[in-house]
């Protein structure tokens, strides 16, 4: 879901090469399932990230990125120094700045679609992004984009589809259900293209990122925490929202964004260094859950048919990809691997 995009990007690959040290096999021996574990509480910390950013009203949401982006910076400086990596390396420099700046903006517009669309709603279209690369990297890298990857985008669309619920499809008026009332009210189109946007920002961010392969983790977080945490200051103070939120509960709120987005990032990359892409692809999958459990909890709205059902093809896509990648890495004479033989398809 959500805003966590810059760490599940590096699903593709960023971590493969990195060296597992001993105890992480020994705690693996032991718990066999931990890497699954560990990314769906990553989902739980993320989707409560989406709540303080829906419930803080009072606070905007760019300033709101703000806190967040201290949450990705905080944790990737001392890993990059205890590595004695280059933080700006010759020869990536370009290609770092316009992943900081699509991951950024991306991230930005995700944080306003969760003020202005039902939670549940914005987290499927966000958590979408993953199936839309193929798109993108068939234009941009010349890799193929096969039947699975155009099956999974066609029901990607459909599925965003049943949750925009557009006007010139579904009207413009929408039901909604708020405390067991149902209301009506009229269509706000900037939160479903706000959504939408930051998929196709995020889709682009995991372009970029294949191209940055041979950099470590920390150093592509860094630069991203660095450039995204200048970025947003200077929008909030371009809008003027630059200002410390209230006292009591807002600085609570806004000190638990930065510590559940920090514990979310160090706990998605642990997950991928105990188990392997696919696999915590689909664990991650839990946030759209959690997003439907707080949408009721928290906010009192019930999700239509159409959510539901937009959010099961969404689901679906991300998972049948998740489980192709994962049987790809599979060693060819594996059972398993033969046995999920329709995800090959070409």
């Amino acid at each position: 879901m959500p805003e966590h995009l810059e760490l599940q990007q590096l699903v593709d690959g960023v971590l493969q090469g990195t060296t597992r040290h001993p105890s992480l096999s020994w705690l693996q021996c032991s718990c066999p399932y931990l890497g699954i574990i560990l990314a769906t509480v990553s989902s739980f910390f993320f989707s409560l990230c989406s709540v303080i950013v829906k419930g803080l009203v009072d606070v905007n949401p760019i300033e709101l990125a703000t806190f967040r982006f201290i949450g990705v910076l905080l944790p990737s400086i001392p890993i990059a120094i205890y590595r004695e990596e280059t933080f700006f390396p010759e020869g990536k420099r370009i290609i770092l700045v316009l992943r900081c700046f699509v991951g950024t903006t991306g991230l930005m517009l995700s944080f306003y679609a969760f003020r202005h669309m039902p939670l549940a709603d914005a987290s499927v279209i966000i958590f979408s992004t993953p199936v839309f690369v193929a798109i993108f990297a068939r234009l941009f890298l010349r890799e193929a984009c096969g039947m699975f990857n155009v099956i999974t985008i066609v029901l990607t669309l459909i599925g965003v589809v049943l949750i925009t619920k557009p006007p010139f499809l579904f009207g413009d008026n929408q039901v909604s259900i708020v405390d067991e009332q149902v209301m009506e009210n009229s269509y706000d189109i900037w939160g479903p293209v706000a959504a939408l946007s930051s998929t196709l920002f995020g889709a682009n961010a995991y372009v970029l990122l294949r191209a940055l392969k041979g950099l470590h983790f920390s150093v592509i977080m860094s630069n991203f925490g660095a450039f995204a945490l200048l970025y947003t200051l200077v929008v909030c103070y371009y809008i003027g929202a630059l200002c410390w939120p209230l006292c009591g509960t807002d600085r609570f709120l806004v000190i638990a964004l930065a510590l559940f987005s920090f514990g979310g990032q160090i706990l998605l990359t642990l997950a991928l260094q105990y188990e392997q892409a696919g696999p915590v692809a689909i664990a991650r999958s839990a946030d759209i859950v959690f997003a439907f459990i707080w949408q009721i909890m928290f906010f009192k709205e019930t999700p239509s048919l159409y959510s539901v059902l937009g959010a099961l093809l969404v689901v679906s896509s991300v998972v049948l990809s998740g489980l192709r990648k994962w049987a790809l890495a599979l060693p060819r004479d594996s059972e398993t691997r033969k046995k999920l033989h329709f995800l090959y398809l070409e």
